[in-house]
């Protein structure tokens, strides 16, 4: 085995497939661990499919540098040659979802609709990009770490991706040449004008595998497999796994229509439904209950958070703490030293000095925030108890301090916005009098 490639050290192979090796490499100036696709110049020069493989390969070679999103695989370097070529791309140390797509290896329903909704959210930053993968499928999406049942999904390989040009104007499919049958579109087995719904299509054949254990359609031959998916309605994932709820059912089964105007229109209408499932009760929350598909939903909704890119509300995500408040408990008390802001997601609160009522607080409303950004005064000026049972999101400091330039700029735009909001308020309590 070679033990370097360009500027990076190879450890170990980590696959092969029939086109390339992937190898787990070393960037040891960006002080990170890589992988490594190295395509065989043999299958690029193929004389049946080298047009084919070597059009996947700069296809995803083009992507340097754009897909920069927590939940899709960053690809950081790209080297096409005559004689060599490879992909350097971000390293994620676990396994794929296809280990997890037969009865005996299910995860939990709720952990696929967080997979599930954390896919619609990368893809919906992809199609924002003008980038439609059209290959998906549990094989391209990754998990982190050992454990599926938490922590970060990663959607991978956009070689097959249609991107579109300048005058907008994408390459049109060809089904012998890209992707899997199984999971295609009935635009897509039909060679039709691809777009992002033929990607809500494929996660939603995803999400029934998940969920089920089995493909929605199954036949022996790609001929059969077709036939089905344009003609035939799958069976209801309840009917084969009996504590599915049955909003999970109406999810998948409009995410896989078959004609696209009754099919989710846009990847926000398939995230809300998911996000949904858990506000409403249908499903219960995971252990430290609030899943990532509510708390992401709800930030989004807030008008703080409008200027926020999705990739900066997951980052909010994860150094940010949730938590759930009875009535009567107190948040924050006067006079204590501020090292946390907070945001009221869900219920009612109010502001109180000496006994008296300052404010009530509502859904979307920031608070404490002055002895954060203050550099006078990092003690709270009033008491904030909960009126009603509330959810209540908590950023540290410390936290924001070291986020990233851009989330931090929009906080303390955010900010502005809001101490501007409240002296105009004051401005006409003031005349009112």
């Amino acid at each position: 085995m070679l033990d370097k490639i360009g500027k990076y050290d190879l450890v170990r192979e980590l696959g092969r497939g029939a086109t390339a090796t992937v190898y787990l490499g070393n960037d040891s100036f960006a002080q990170r661990n890589v992988a490594i696709k190295v395509a065989f110049p043999e299958s690029l020069k193929d004389p049946v499919r080298g047009k084919l493989y070597s059009h996947l390969f700069l296809n995803e070679a083009s992507l340097v540098g754009k897909l920069s999103h927590p939940h899709i695989v960053q690809i950081f370097d790209a080297v096409v040659a005559e004689n060599l070529c490879y992909l350097v791309m971000e390293y994620v140390d676990g396994g794929t979802l296809e280990d997890f797509t037969t009865p005996d290896k299910l995860l939990s329903i709720e952990r696929v609709v967080e997979i599930i909704f954390k896919c619609t959210r990368a893809l919906d930053f992809a199609f924002r990009l003008g980038i439609t993968h059209r290959d998906i499928k549990p094989a391209n999406i990754l998990f982190a770490g050992t454990n599926a049942d938490s922590g970060d999904i990663k959607i991978s390989d956009f070689g097959a991706a249609i991107i579109a040009t300048t005058d907008a104007t994408p390459t049109r499919t060809q089904v012998a040449g890209i992707g899997s049958p199984a999971y295609m579109s009935p635009q897509q087995v039909k060679e039709q004008q691809l777009d992002h719904q033929t990607d809500i299509y494929s996660l939603g054949v995803v999400m029934y595998q998940l969920l089920t254990g089995q493909l929605p359609f199954q036949a022996s031959t790609s001929y059969n497999m077709i036939y089905q998916i344009i003609n035939t309605e799958p069976t209801r994932p309840s009917a084969l796994r009996s504590d599915i709820p049955e909003a999970l059912d109406a999810i998948v089964a409009r995410a896989m229509s078959k004609e696209t105007e009754d099919r989710y229109q846009n990847w926000e209408e398939f995230a809300h439904d998911l996000a949904q499932a858990f506000r409403n009760k249908q499903l219960k929350a995971p252990l430290r209950d609030f899943a990532d598909s509510e708390k992401f939903d709800t930030l989004r909704a807030l008008p703080f958070f409008t200027d926020f890119t999705d990739v900066e509300i997951w980052e909010v995500l994860r150094f940010s703490n949730w938590t759930s408040v009875l009535p009567g408990e107190v948040i924050m008390h006067d006079g204590d030293e501020g090292d946390f802001f907070c945001f009221l997601a869900e219920g009612e609160l109010k502001v109180t000095k000496g006994g008296k009522i300052l404010n009530l607080l509502t859904a979307g409303d920031c608070f404490g925030e002055m002895a954060v950004i203050s550099k006078a005064s990092p003690r709270r000026g009033a008491d904030v108890v909960a009126l009603t049972e509330a959810k209540v999101v908590t950023v540290k400091g410390d936290a924001l301090k070291q986020s990233s330039e851009s989330c931090r700029m929009h906080f303390y735009q955010s900010f502005l916005e809001v101490l501007t909001s409240r002296l105009a308020l004051a401005n006409a309590r003031l005349a009112a009098f």
